[in-house]
């Protein structure tokens, strides 16, 4: 089986050297001009009745030497301001430091010939892939280095390799690498026979690829002018890109294709997936030429994903299911008469995803809100749920590469517990340990997490799980730092971070809103906070906000507040409903500027995005994203100290919109709090990558949010 990109992701840390880049002759003095102003362009837009004014749109120009001079002037800005918490920076940052062990290695995982692992040296920022073979798999003297990340990173100022796929002979790797943060990987193979890489470099595509049984071709994903994956086409080793054969063409901008192999490497599945819908096309891993074979036809909100088990293909689908029900289909016949229940669809119980063995099916799901995982022995049908040690955590299926084995290998967390890899005999159920994610100078009985609940405006309760130092006196005077998401499904887990110490040790309580709009409690908590009803997402979290204030837990100048992408458009959001509720709030990366980007088609994503947020070009869609686009409720009101993330090269959020929502806010707003925008001028949305820097932007993000809420350290 290939080597999947989460096993690189297990132990890379998303993480690089912020690089700042030297101010041009035109950005103007900080120490002359205080906060930058951003020029005001009179754009008006005349839509469903009403005149948009967006006096910042220039902003959006990347070529107007402006625009650069200006993110700069920011950036130039945030780091005076920020100059007297640089000691408690770098104290930050060497907690943090000292809390990793630089020198280590994951648990090596057998696929083939070979066992794979990674492993990360002292002072290098990237991990390296390794293997060895099985026969000698604990012989370090055996060890093979497959991919250096550093030595491909060399002088990259961003670096992120996405994928690296493995051949079936395990000879031949395909890896995509991204050098600017803009989502755009390159295509390279590399020969470990040789130790040398071929010259075939296929650019523009979504860094994903997958090879057929031959091992002299392998499909790929081209990418559009929108950053959609719009095609899929088949390479053959040792001929030009140009010729290469296209298999499938989608031109809804809706649909994006993405490649994957069934854990049986027998099928390469092409499937079309929009927010809503999906259509999967089969293709023969073993017959390079054969035609794909596509499943079923798209039906509106009709999803489904596939897998392969022997004579059986396993359907994971919601039609006429809203948590999902499994399925198998005949290999020789898909037909939708001749499908046969596996698991039927439960109301309280969300089906999340699957996994065959070559004698069980282990099944993924959330019940009650909490993450199960569940084993079914195929049999006899026979059932049961691994049991966990704590009663709130997050399990997570580990790198399972072969098929053949009744052991289960999983990750498991929790807010107070660090990763663990466990293996688990799905006959016997005895579980092994095999590793738990070492941190320095941790000591877990100093910790304490529970799940609370908050009750929303129309009296849902919304679950929140909190981790703290003990004990915790609820008498107001801890500092929280909330975060929330709520869009998309997303499930955000109730984790382990070793760079949440820093902030646990100087009394502050981290807690995660688990707001609708997400998928803890199943498909319908999506469905509740999207669309017409996306205001649930923000009134929860309000909700939640005011439960910690109420319980004594803090106090809102001690309410700290964290979100990222669609987590940065909850925080513009709840800012401008309730900014007298928090004392700090970081957002990341925001989509801010709802409606003027999901008007624009020429940005990537726009279209799909639709069945998310709504369509603008309805009058009811417009209403609806203006009723809460924070770019366009910016008022004059007083707001509390805010930093704002952006990256230059993001294409899910462009630059921009963080930048025209801090200048709007600048003119708007009634207070002094600060107000700091810093672009990371040498990455995109994930932020910089390789550990350090990463360390370095969050030890900035924590002392900007100690030095608002905590009390006296």
């Amino acid at each position: 089986m290939a080597v999947r990109s989460a096993l690189l992701s297990l132990f890379v840390v998303l993480a690089a050297c912020h690089a700042s880049s030297a101010p041009s002759p035109d950005a103007p003095s900080v120490t002359e001009v205080g906060p930058p102003v951003a020029e005001r362009e009179a754009t008006k837009l005349e839509l469903h009745g009403t005149v948009l004014d967006d006096p910042y749109a220039w902003l959006a120009n990347a070529e107007d030497p402006r625009t650069r001079a200006y993110l700069e002037a920011e950036n130039a800005y945030a780091e005076a301001t920020l100059a007297p918490t640089q000691a408690l920076q770098t104290e930050l940052y060497d907690e943090i430091l000292g809390h990793l062990v630089e020198d280590d290695s994951s648990v090596p995982t057998p696929d083939g010939p070979f066992v794979y692992y990674m492993r990360t040296e002292k002072g290098r920022p990237y991990a390296i892939v390794c293997r060895r073979p099985r026969d000698r798999a604990n012989d370090a003297a055996a060890e093979q280095i497959v991919i250096d990340i550093n030595t491909l990173a060399k002088g990259h100022e961003y670096f992120d390799l996405g994928s690296a796929s493995a051949d079936d002979d395990h000879r031949r790797f395909v890896t995509g690498t991204d050098t600017v943060g803009d989502e755009r990987y390159t295509l390279r193979v590399l020969d470990t026979k040789t130790g040398q890489w071929e010259p075939d470099e296929i650019e523009n595509t979504d860094g994903s690829s997958e090879w057929f049984a031959d091992g002299q071709r392998f499909a790929y994903v081209v990418l559009d002018e929108l950053t959609r994956g719009y095609e899929v086409r088949v390479h053959r080793l040792g001929t030009p890109v140009a010729e290469d054969r296209v298999l499938l063409t989608e031109p809804d901008p809706a649909f994006s294709f993405a490649v994957g192999k069934t854990r049986s490497d027998r099928f390469i599945m092409a499937s079309l997936v929009s927010h809503t819908t999906t259509e999967v096309h089969v293709i023969d891993a073993q017959d390079p030429e054969a035609p794909p074979r596509r499943f079923a036809p798209r039906r509106s909100g009709v999803e489904y994903y596939l897998e392969h088990q022997g004579d059986w293909l396993y359907v994971h689908t919601n039609e006429d299911a809203l948590n999902f029900a499994i399925h198998r289909a005949p290999l020789d016949d898909w037909s939708r008469q001749r499908w046969e229940p596996f698991v039927p669809h439960d109301p309280n119980v969300y089906l999340t995803g699957l996994e065959p063995f070559s004698d069980h099916v282990v099944i993924s799901r959330r019940k009650g809100g909490q993450a199960q995982l569940m084993v079914h022995r195929v049999a006899d049908g026979q059932q049961h749920v691994i049991e966990m040690p704590e009663p709130v955590y997050a399990v997570y299926f580990a790198a399972n590469a072969e098929m053949e084995t009744s052991k289960l290998r999983f990750f498991y967390e929790s807010m107070v517990t660090p990763g663990s890899v466990i293996d688990y005999d799905m006959n016997s159920r005895e579980r092994v340990e095999l590793k738990r994610m070492p941190v320095r100078g941790y000591d877990a009985a100093q910790y304490a997490t529970e799940r609370i609940s908050a009750t929303a405006p129309d009296g849902t309760a919304i679950p929140i799980s909190i981790v703290y130092k003990t004990p915790l006196d609820r008498d107001g005077s801890r500092p929280v730092l909330l975060e929330g998401y709520g869009a998309y499904g997303s499930v955000q887990e109730p984790s382990f971070s070793a760079s949440r110490l820093a902030l646990l040790d100087r009394g502050v309580v981290y807690a995660k809103a688990h707001v609708r709009g997400g998928g803890e409690l199943g498909r319908g908590w999506y469905e509740d906070g999207k669309l017409e009803r996306k205001t649930n997402t923000f009134t929860d979290f309000i909700a939640c906000a005011e439960h910690l204030v109420a319980e004594q837990i803090t106090a809102p100048e001690r309410l700290a507040i964290y979100g990222g992408s669609a987590g940065g458009l909850l925080i513009g959001a709840v800012l401008n409903m309730r900014p007298e509720l928090f004392g700090a709030a970081v957002a990341d990366v925001p989509f801010v500027d709802v409606v003027n980007t999901m008007l624009d088609e020429s940005l990537p994503l726009t279209a799909s995005e639709w069945e998310e947020w709504g369509d603008p070009r309805t009058k009811a869609g417009f209403d609806l994203l203006r009723s809460y686009s924070p770019y366009d409720n910016v008022s004059e009101q007083g707001y509390p100290p805010l930093l704002v993330l952006a990256g230059w090269s993001d294409p899910r959020v462009g630059y921009w919109e963080p930048a025209k929502w801090v200048a709007r806010l600048r003119t708007k707003k009634t207070d002094t709090a600060p107000l700091l925008l810093v672009t990371n001028m040498n990455a995109g949305h994930q932020g910089a990558s390789g550990r350090y820097g990463w360390i370095r932007e969050v030890a900035r993000n924590w002392a900007f949010v100690l030095d608002h809420v905590a009390v006296a350290r």
